[in-house]
Formats: C-alpha cells, sequence, structure tokens
C-alpha cells in the first residue's frame, strides 16, 4: 500500500499499485522445438540457414547463367545443406508460358558448392506438369 501524495501534502488516502505484468523469460518465448538448444545456437542455425540459401543461389546463378527466383527448401544434413532454387530458365510471353525449373544445390557448412541438379522443369502456369 502507498499513501497518496497530492500538492506535497499526505492526505491519508491509501490506494494499491497496479502491478506489471511479468514477461515470459526468452527461453518460454521460443518454440518447443527450440527450447533445448540454447538461444545462441538457435540463431546461429537460423543464420547459417539463410547463408547457406544465399550461397546456394549465388553459385546456381554463377554456373547456370540463370536468375533465381526463390529458395523452394532448405534442409540441413551432416556435412552442409540441402537447398531447392527456383529458376527462370526461359522467359515467354505471356508469362504463363515461362519455363522454371527447381534445383537441387548442395553447399557445405560453410557456403561452398558441393553439388547441383535440375530437379524438375515446368511452365509456370501448369507447375505440376513436366515438360
Amino acid at each position: 500500500m502507498v499513501r497518496e501524495e497530492r500538492d506535497g501534502r499526505d492526505h491519508g488516502e491509501e490506494r494499491e499499485r497496479p502491478r506489471r505484468a511479468r514477461r515470459p523469460s526468452a527461453d518460454a518465448r521460443r518454440p518447443a522445438s527450440e527450447a533445448r538448444r540454447p538461444a545462441s545456437e538457435a540463431r546461429r542455425s537460423a543464420t547459417t540457414a539463410r547463408s547457406a540459401a544465399r550461397s546456394a543461389a549465388r553459385e546456381l546463378r554463377d554456373l547456370t547463367g540463370h536468375d533465381p527466383e526463390s529458395i523452394t527448401s532448405v534442409e540441413r544434413h551432416e556435412d552442409g545443406w540441402l537447398v531447392g532454387v527456383e529458376v527462370l530458365e526461359t522467359h515467354r510471353i505471356p508469362d504463363s508460358t515461362d519455363i522454371l525449373a527447381e534445383y537441387r544445390v548442395e553447399v557445405d557448412g560453410e557456403g561452398g558448392l558441393v553439388s547441383y541438379h535440375r530437379a524438375r522443369r515446368y511452365y509456370r502456369g501448369r507447375s505440376e506438369e513436366r515438360t
């Protein structure tokens, strides 16, 4: 209880201070899958996946000359990452007839290219069909 003072004088009125809600700890805010790992390790893994995806897209562009459109998947493997990269192989008019391809790019733990191969090709408007 706190006595309320107005104009520098004590008027004898007592009131309770509102309590602040406690924020959950950093561990409580993390998803359950990351709760077992230290926060620094969880952040490092996310950064590593991001940098692996960027490295894979850059290496693929340098080798094939095709600009990456999107990253379709990132999977952690024993010695590195397997990254799915979608690229525009042939631009056509209308755009729905563009030919896209998904490449599977393997990079090591430091982002260096290990291997890549084209997994599939398809028309933009009909992604389920193979060309």
